[in-house]
């Protein structure tokens, strides 16, 4: 997801895709396609929340379909997914969150890794409560009135304060140091991945029970379970730029892609194909929905939108 720490969404089996972030460091588990000369073969990095895993189905889908490639996939945590593009473990990355010191380093300073475009998609994280706790109890949308509703939020998890509920660790995320310096009567209560995190908030709007959970944009699970944000002290640029004193809300960042500086370059018509890649919020939910709630696998669900689509996915292909 995004900002700077990183405590912080093919062809992949539906366990993998729906397991949620959280999952082994796979870099050295190396695509065998990756690098191989003169195959036409494209390794991509999928991250283990479901929006990225609709990037990456897609992509797969047409470059195997219209392009004849053979594609690969490996899932890899946010940083250590830099690491296996600069070392050309992959070929690309669909969607970052903004990782500014990876970017320095491989972009700017060694050149292993060049920006692929913007995905067309604009990722916010935030913190939010179910909106029917919101409607009952207006004020709890202001930060500084959190406090009065730790009470109500408490779980046995959280101890004797409120919780707030998290997904996996290895999601880039700022909320111990928010509650920390905001002062806050709160725990930070990690699920463990984006699916058990989902499981907790469904079946907490099932009894309608208040929570308050970290939470980002696009993801499909707004149009089951309405989400309303809290307003956290605004966002200004660098106020995020020492990890341990983060006192502000999370920016609106657009995603972008990230290609091996190699691969962009002689990749052919995969590499162009990948920089044009370009979808909005509304294309990547439609795909997320058929897998996370249809329970379709990846390869049905991008070839549903992509027999819907054809004049959004073709300039992609053009030479």
């Amino acid at each position: 997801m995004r900002v700077r720490t990183t405590s912080a969404v093919a062809g992949v089996s539906a366990l993998l895709l729906l397991s949620g972030c959280g999952a082994a460091d796979m870099t050295r588990q190396a695509s065998p396609f990756a690098g191989a000369r003169g195959a036409r073969t494209v390794t991509l990095s999928v991250q283990s929340w479901v929006g990225a895993q609709s990037n990456v189905a897609v992509a797969q889908y047409l470059l195997e379909h219209e392009l004849d490639y053979r594609v690969d996939t490996v899932q890899v945590d946010e940083v250590p997914a830099w690491d296996a593009l600069s070392q050309g473990r992959v070929d690309a990355i669909l969607e970052d969150w903004g990782h500014p010191d990876q970017e320095k380093r491989y972009v700017e300073d060694k050149g292993t890794i060049a920006p692929g475009g913007d995905l067309g998609v604009t990722g916010h994280i935030g913190w939010y409560v179910p909106t029917y706790f919101a409607k009952e109890h207006p004020d709890v949308t202001d930060w500084k009135n959190l406090d009065k509703y730790a009470d109500r939020l408490r779980t046995p998890e959280s101890g004797g304060k409120g919780q707030l509920l998290d997904g996996s660790p290895s999601y880039v995320t700022n909320d111990k140091a928010l509650v920390d310096n905001l002062h806050l009567n709160y725990q930070v209560v990690f699920a463990g991945s984006e699916a058990a995190q989902i499981t907790q908030m469904k079946q907490f709007a099932k009894e309608k029970k208040p929570f308050l959970t970290y939470w980002y944009s696009p993801q499909w699970l707004f149009e089951k379970v309405p989400l309303t944000e809290v307003k956290l002290p605004a966002y200004k640029e660098g106020c995020d730029a020492d990890a341990a004193k983060v006192a502000c809300a999370y920016p609106h960042t657009p995603l972008k892609k990230y290609l091996n500086a190699e691969f962009a370059k002689s990749g052919g018509r995969a590499a162009a194909f990948l920089k044009k890649f370009r979808w909005t919020t509304e294309d990547q939910n439609e795909v997320s929905l058929m897998i996370a709630d249809d329970r379709l696998t990846p390869q049905e669900a991008a070839k549903k939108w992509v027999e819907r689509h054809r004049s959004t996915w073709r300039p992609w292909l053009a030479s």
